[in-house]
């Protein structure tokens, strides 16, 4: 029998970890010793606290998580939506999956350049934020819908359920998932490219803006600061909707 400690603990280790590394940077910055080129944790702990306290702080997350979870929002219709279409229609299928295909494996960077000449800057991080989420819905979506058992279309055939009853009873279950899953990964693309949106395009105020700001001006305590704040809210979304997504099966479940 294993003799339980408190690495079983997913937390603990995760907390050991954190510490480990944070060590680790303070020991890099102790060596450097140039708050220029590598501030330490203490000093970025601080410049953010400053900012979390600043009405620029509480204006420009504002306007990214508005911007960025709208177009994720939209990316995930537009995804899902496709996904069913192309699954249906093999003329469909033709005219969009290339497309979205193409979508995918282009660099986020060329469609920030683009739309910033057909689009204003405000919202250039909203359109590229969609544009990044809905090939991902859209494949792992169709590739859900494709795998569904055939047994069990087969057994709704023979009872002729309606519609609306075999999506709900039959597809539901067997995409949710699999779909469940591609939004969680999207959800944090779409943060990041978001983010990489507006520190091109600049829209103002938001996160990216003030990144570009901060490395403009040299100011790398706030460059270091907005980017641990980035990450965190990107861990936060993700948990958020994983834990909204847990409750929906759960009472789907149900």
């Amino acid at each position: 029998m294993k003799t339980s400690t408190l690495l079983d603990n997913k937390w603990i280790r995760a907390a050991l970890a954190l510490a480990v590394w944070l060590l680790v940077w303070e020991g890099l910055a102790r060596w450097v010793n140039i708050t220029l080129l590598l501030p330490g944790p203490v000093i970025v702990v601080q410049t953010l606290a400053e900012l979390l306290g600043s009405a620029d702080f509480r204006t420009a997350t504002g306007f990214s998580l508005l911007g960025v979870l709208t177009g994720f929002l939209i990316g995930v219709a537009a995804g899902s939506l496709l996904a069913w279409l192309t699954w249906a229609s093999r003329l469909a299928d033709a005219l969009f999956s290339p497309l979205l295909r193409l979508v995918r494996t282009a660099p986020v960077a060329s469609f920030i350049i683009l739309a910033l000449i057909w689009l204003t800057s405000r919202t250039v991080p909203m359109v590229i934020a969609a544009l990044m989420v809905a090939p991902i819905l859209w494949s792992s979506t169709k590739t859900a819908i494709e795998e569904t058992d055939p047994a069990l279309l087969e057994m709704a055939k023979a009872y002729r359920f309606p519609a609306w009853q075999r999506f709900r009873l039959v597809y539901l279950p067997q995409i949710l998932p699999q779909w469940t899953a591609a939004c969680a990964t999207a959800m944090g693309l779409a943060w990041k490219s978001g983010i990489a949106a507006e520190v091109i395009a600049q829209p103002r105020p938001a996160i990216g803006t003030n990144l570009y700001r901060a490395r403009l001006f040299l100011n790398t305590e706030e460059l270091f600061a907005w980017t641990v704040l980035i990450i965190l809210l990107s861990f936060l979304l993700e948990r958020l909707f994983i834990r909204s997504m847990a409750g929906l099966g759960r009472r789907y479940a149900a």
